[in-house]
């Protein structure tokens, strides 16, 4: 009975530690987006005003949320005029330039979690991008500097938090 006892404590302990992020994501555009994620996320609208949430499992590593502007979608297949990922509502790849990118590694227990704001393929939307326990990231139009977002490769823009921290993403703040 004790060792049960133990063995539940401990898969307790473990299932808390390795919990999901999860990514709060507001549109303050004047019409609908449709936000994409890989490899978690898919792609769904999004209208003016709403907020929706994803949940991103420990142990996520180079994820990206981006707004997809001008879709038109029949069904599950469609098209974009900014971040179109291959004509799919449900994005399983990134999507086309232009795309202002919160890219994230979610650590999980106690390690930590990285995040940035990439615009080395283009600007579509201003973007604010902050997790829970970190730094407020905000890039307002394509020319946002570092330590806000990546302009290239080599810049130095990647933001540390805690591991387990939560996301919020706003668009057009």
């Amino acid at each position: 009975m004790a060792t049960s006892a133990v063995l539940f404590l401990l898969l307790a302990v473990f299932a808390a530690g390795a919990s999901a992020a999860t990514f709060n994501i507001k549109n303050n555009c004047g019409s609908t987006i449709w936000p994409a994620g890989i490899p978690v996320g898919g792609g769904f609208a999004l209208g003016a005003g709403q907020t929706s949430s994803i949940n991103v499992p420990a142990g996520t590593k180079a994820g990206r949320i981006w707004a997809r502007t001008g879709c038109s979608f029949n069904g599950g297949s469609g098209s974009c005029r900014t971040g179109d990922c291959g004509g799919q509502l449900s994005c399983s790849l990134s999507g086309r330039p232009p795309a202002t990118l919160a890219e994230y590694t979610i650590g999980g227990g106690s390690t930590q979690d990285f995040y940035d704001i990439s615009v080395i393929d283009g600007f579509n939307l201003a973007m604010d991008f902050s997790c829970s326990t970190g730094d407020a990231l905000r890039c307002r139009d394509p020319s946002c500097p570092p330590p806000q977002a990546y302009q290239h490769p080599n810049d130095r823009a990647t933001h540390a938090c805690n591991g387990n921290s939560n996301y919020q993403i706003t668009f057009c703040p």
